[in-house]
């Protein structure tokens, strides 16, 4: 591997990260389909579903909030070698799991597996990669997200098994793992360049204020991404007596504009200034989301959707492409990772603020607070873009 040309190896390490990015979108999804059969495999409550999405969180925040401190112990390659294993393990665990503990367990690996994938390619991919990549490779995620119930459902229409389904899966991570075991080496070649400068502890790294702002406006904006997917299709059936198909469709159709969206604006985001673009982005996901909270025509809602999920789409990228512009090189190492703990937690914890204030208020409320979100999205980015850019001294 030592042989190959600086561009070979960064070429081959993009193709690489390409993969990797598609990998991990693989296994969050099919607890979605293969919840029903697991509820009644272990004879559990609709309920019990929560436990595991609160283990794999907590795995994934865990990890995701070390992941600077693992890279500087582990080297990247042997990182990602290494939680990608652990990851394809979980699945392996998944399939074969005897009871539900086991089951439960298996959940907490895939999370610590995902959080410190998640937090070091993001991390490479902002210090090494253009942005366009950036957007590229998490549309990416989206493929890989969008193929794993695609899985599953083939393996249980064809074995009638759940279990070989995460078995499918299982089996092409451990691929992928040794596709970076292989790689080790060129991800540890493309670091030496940083390795020579002086990466600020965590603590130093928390003593910045703009450094919170950055975890906080990932919080938010992962929260609001996740809030108008996981509730839209609630609010427009229950609260709008939209049919279910033209609100599945809807929400579907905002989770592809996602996506479309990110492999759209990575053709434009190095031709404009990147601020410029979220500014601009920010503008237009606004607009949709009032659409939806202060009109209730079906046509509305729909197009208020697919302006959310464009406008949506280049600002998770965006802004992680700037970390390490904004902070340095020496207080990013920590700060991706601090910033993808981040995204989990508000991902997780405001559709569950959301959907507490509609228990009290009414649906209606959800697309409020959603739009609420994205001005403060706004106010805060514009906020950290005047701010004078950190440098790499302690």
């Amino acid at each position: 591997m030592s042989s190959l040309s600086s561009r070979t190896a960064t070429a081959l390490l993009l193709v690489i990260a390409y993969l990797a990015f598609i990998s991990l979108g693989l296994p969050d999804t099919l607890i979605g389909v293969a919840w029903p059969f697991v509820r009644d495999h272990f004879t559990l409550q609709q309920s019990s579903l929560g436990w595991v999405f609160a283990a794999t969180s907590a795995g994934y925040c865990l990890s995701s909030f070390f992941t600077g401190s693992l890279m500087k112990r582990l080297g990247v390659g042997s990182l990602l070698a290494a939680s990608t294993a652990l990851v394809a393990l979980a699945g392996v665990g998944f399939s074969a799991a005897p009871m539900w503990l086991f089951f439960a367990a298996c959940a907490v690996c895939h999370g610590l597996g995902s959080g410190a994938i998640d937090g070091s390619l993001n991390h490479y991919a902002s210090t090494h990669f253009p942005a366009r990549h950036m957007n590229w490779l998490h549309a990416c995620y989206g493929i890989g997200a969008t193929f794993g119930p695609v899985i599953m459902t083939s393996m249980l229409v064809a074995r009638g098994s759940w279990r070989a389904g995460y078995a499918a899966v299982g089996t092409l991570l451990l691929l992928q793992a040794l596709l970076f075991a292989f790689t080790r080496r060129l991800w540890g070649q493309a670091m030496t360049a940083d390795s020579h400068s002086d990466h600020l502890s965590i603590p130093a790294t928390l003593k910045h204020a703009a450094v919170w702002l950055h975890i906080l406006i990932f919080f938010l904006y992962t929260g609001l991404e996740v809030l108008l997917g996981q509730w839209s299709f609630t609010v427009l059936t229950e609260a709008r007596k939209m049919p279910v198909e033209s609100a599945g469709a809807c929400v579907t159709a905002y989770w592809a504009s996602i996506a479309i969206g990110r492999v759209l604006f990575g053709f434009v985001v190095e031709r404009v200034s990147i601020d410029q673009l979220v500014r601009a982005c920010l503008l237009l996901a606004i607009t949709g989301v009032s659409a939806i909270a202060f009109s209730t025509s079906p046509a509305w809602s729909a197009t208020g959707l697919v302006l959310a999920g464009l406008g949506l789409a280049p600002i998770f990228p965006c802004l992680m492409t700037q970390t390490p512009r904004r902070l340095g090189k020496a207080a990013a190492f920590h700060a991706v990772g601090f910033q993808v703990s981040a995204a989990m937690i508000g991902a997780a914890a405001l559709p569950g603020v959301a959907g507490m204030l509609a228990q009290q208020v009414g649906l209606h409320v959800i697309h409020l607070m959603a739009a609420a979100l994205a001005v403060v999205v706004l106010l805060l980015h514009t906020a950290i873009t005047r701010l004078p850019m950190m440098d790499d001294q302690r």
